[in-house]
């Protein structure tokens, strides 16, 4: 390096953005992602022995994809080389090829390529690297925010260990704006800045996990507030919410708000009120409330309140529920959305939610009565001797697929804890429990039930 070269560098150090000069050089200054770099993870041994493989890191944006390779470049022996797909081609991977191929050849050490937003390479660019990466020629870094499953060849994909980045942890994310803050060395210290607890409270929900935008929020507050009286920059939850363009709603998750609003939401789900219950998504979705949480309560009233009635109602849910996990924001809120409306719109039962709970106050009261012999395991060596699945009738040898026999035990004979409402399929359910009983008791019969 020159010294034309080494004062751009530094200049560059110093005058980058905050996000930038916050990014931690090693691994002990990573905050969050603890599931992939925790002292007893995979990740963790291999960068500290200096011996990483190639990898992708597949995650949202600013959830340290490109970090985690700059600590690797900051910690390994090897050669480390960086390109970014949306700008290089095909000749920028020919010349680190042949540079890798010296170093090799004149030094012995290898050469990691850390290639960030990998999934924007076509599939004949991702071939060309194949061959070195399976000879040892480049150790491989990809970084996606795309599902590498589906952007990245399956080839690359087979020699390559795949890492997901999960959202950073609202903890995490406050931790690290307090050091841009404060800290004179790399961040906004300089500036005699304070910054309240709201207005932390605020960015931290509403960065949603990505640290550079919340870092960009910071910085932007920092450098276009006018002092105070104090001499002080007070970054306030008004200047927060300027920074980031965006009004904060009062919306405490732990305190009141979170719970009157989610519970606003589930009973206007319950209540067949479809333009309520969007009404009180949008609130917490504005408000930074996780999507997980929300999905999981859609699931309980799909359950609960739907149940028997609309068994769609949970097949649409629990979809939904993977759904968000895998898409995010901002689309996900229209999976949401469906699945809020479906089961608002959805005809309505309690009658699962009736049937185990009488059936949990029976087991209490009764404790483990006997099982009808017939209906024990009959699997097991010896068990005919002992009586056990003697006089099993089989189902599928009746008409109708049914036959009467004693299912409960003895004790409980003729109890009922299911009981089919009269909305929606609840009543082709308990139509069709009425109609192969009666003919059960009839005879039986010759006739098929209509299918359900």
């Amino acid at each position: 390096m020159d010294l034309f070269e080494y004062m751009r560098s530094t200049n560059m150090e110093k005058e980058s953005p905050l996000a930038a000069r916050m990014r931690p050089r090693t691994l002990e200054e990573v905050v969050g992602q603890e599931h992939i770099i925790g002292q007893d993870k995979l990740l963790y041994r291999a960068i500290k022995a200096d011996k990483i493989s190639s990898v992708i890191f597949y995650g949202p944006p600013g959830t340290g994809k490109t970090t985690l390779a700059k600590v690797i470049a900051n910690t390994t022996s090897a050669e480390f080389t960086q390109i970014n797909a949306t700008v290089a081609g095909k000749k920028d991977m020919e010349d680190v090829v042949e540079k890798a191929k010296d170093v090799q050849g004149m030094y012995g050490r290898r050469t990691i390529l850390f290639i960030d937003e990998i999934h924007r390479f076509n599939k004949s660019q991702q071939d060309y690297l194949l061959p070195f990466v399976e000879d040892g020629t480049i150790i491989l870094i990809g970084a996606t925010t795309e599902n590498p499953y589906f952007e990245v060849n399956g080839a690359l994909l087979s020699r390559s260990i795949i890492f997901e980045l999960k959202p950073l942890p609202r903890d995490a994310v406050k931790e690290l704006l307090k050091k841009a803050v404060y800290d004179e060395e790399r961040g906004m210290g300089s500036y005699q800045a304070v910054i309240e607890e709201d207005a932390l409270e605020f960015l931290a929900d509403l960065s949603g996990g990505d640290a550079r935008h919340a870092l960009n929020a910071v910085e932007l507050g920092v450098m276009t507030t006018p002092r105070g009286e104090d001499g002080k920059i007070h970054l306030t939850l008004e200047v927060a919410q300027e920074c980031i363009q965006k009004r904060a709603v009062r919306y405490d998750k732990n305190g009141d708000d979170h719970y009157d609003t989610i519970s606003a939401f589930i009973k206007s789900m319950r209540g067949s009120d479809p333009d309520a219950a969007v009404y009180y998504l949008a609130r917490m979705l504005y408000a930074g409330e996780s999507v997980t949480f929300i999905a999981r309560r859609i699931m309980i009233c799909a359950s609960e309140d739907v149940g028997n009635a609309d068994p769609m109602a949970m097949v649409v849910a629990a979809n939904a529920s993977l759904a968000v996990e895998r898409v995010g924001m901002p689309e996900a809120q229209i999976i949401l959305s469906q699945a809020a409306s479906y089961v608002a719109c959805a005809p309505k039962s309690n009658a699962c939610v009736e049937a185990i709970s009488q059936a949990m106050r029976e087991v209490e009261k009764s404790g483990n009565l006997p099982i009808p012999a017939h209906l024990q395991d009959a699997h097991y060596k010896s068990s005919a001797k002992l009586g056990r699945g003697i006089g099993y009738k089989y189902a599928h040898d009746y008409p109708n697929n049914y036959v009467e026999q004693q299912y409960l035990p003895y004790e409980l004979s003729g109890r009922e804890f299911y009981t089919p409402s009269g909305n929606g399929y609840e009543v082709k359910i308990r139509e069709h429990m009425k109609r192969i009983r009666s003919e059960a008791a009839a005879g039986g019969g010759t006739q098929e039930t209509e299918s359900l």
